[in-house]
């Protein structure tokens, strides 16, 4: 196939990008630093520097778009916000604009969303049929799959993807982790009590490629391992998994005075199932949080 990847130098669509060139495919990634993109993704790879550069005779199977600012690397001042939104929901509206130029359409649109589209529902059950819980995240997720969904009107089929916190080796938010708890400075995060849903990469990719292969799947899927855990719960399995103690927990509201609203995103707790994951049958590889953690530490 080919593939157009918005995202794809980033933590999880390096590692997709280089899973779709083993597999044969043709894939072009959009990347500001377009002359890095051989460097983090490998040779072989379209390079675009902008959508601007998109011809109307230019042809995709399938559209992969997981751009985006990082939502976790400044404080979120009413500036940053603005740019976390602009950064997926306007480049988006963008793509859609170029799909519509295009004389062949993509047959597939996979937008990425996340489980923060949830908000904070402490230990609430939740499914892709749960109603959101309005906050920062929540909105900006909301706002960001409502814009993708517009793809459907030129019969691209759109696929939501609904990704949790993602485990893998060398990057991600299992990496900012690492120091304090290998130096036996790690603990809880505030009670503890908040859900962590997880995702190990492997199998985000798996989910990625099976929405490829699979024409009958369409519209929002939570891409989380079937067994979140609570974050007391994590803390004492990686821990463990380094052989550390988890001895130092951080006070609720010493997160909320460095983080202010950012810090919704460690002490908000979404209890995230695959419900249609796994009524489509998909099996995770990593179902189990040490299995996954020992897989990504193993790399080290």
């Amino acid at each position: 196939m080919n593939i157009l990847i918005t995202g794809g130098t980033g933590f999880i669509g390096s590692a997709l990008v280089k899973s779709l060139v083993d597999q044969g495919h043709a894939v072009t990634v959009l990347s500001r630093s377009p002359n890095k993109i051989a460097e983090i993704c490998g040779p072989g790879v379209n390079a675009l520097g902008s959508l601007a550069q998109l011809k109307a005779e230019d042809s995709y199977q399938v559209i992969i778009n997981l751009a985006g600012a990082p939502i976790v690397d400044a404080r979120w001042s009413e500036a940053r916000k603005q740019l976390i939104r602009s950064s997926r929901i306007d480049l988006t509206e963008h793509l859609i604009t170029c799909i519509d130029r295009m004389s062949v359409k993509p047959e597939l649109l996979i937008s990425g969303s996340a489980i923060g589209y949830y908000g904070d529902q402490g230990d609430t059950v939740l499914t892709e049929q749960s109603t959101p819980y309005e906050d920062f995240s929540a909105q900006l997720c909301a706002d960001w799959e409502a814009a993708a969904k517009q793809t459907e009107q030129f019969g691209v089929r759109v696929c939501l993807i609904r990704t949790g916190l993602v485990i893998a080796d060398g990057g991600g938010f299992l990496q900012r982790m690492l120091l304090p708890f290998r130096l036996g400075l790690g603990g809880r995060l505030g009670d503890g009590k908040q859900w962590m849903s997880w995702v190990h990469r492997r199998d985000w990719i798996n989910i990625a490629q099976t929405m490829m292969a699979d024409s009958t799947m369409q519209g929002a899927y939570n891409a989380t391992a079937p067994n979140p855990v609570t974050n007391a719960e994590f803390t004492r399995i990686l821990a463990q998994c380094l052989n550390r103690p988890a001895l130092l927990p951080v006070p609720a509201c010493v997160l909320k005075s460095l983080l202010g609203e950012m810090s919704e995103l460690v002490l908000g707790s979404q209890r995230v199932i695959p419900e249609r994951l796994l009524t489509q049958g998909f099996k995770f590889q990593y179902e189990d949080l040490a299995a996954a953690l020992n897989e990504a530490l193993s790399h080290k």
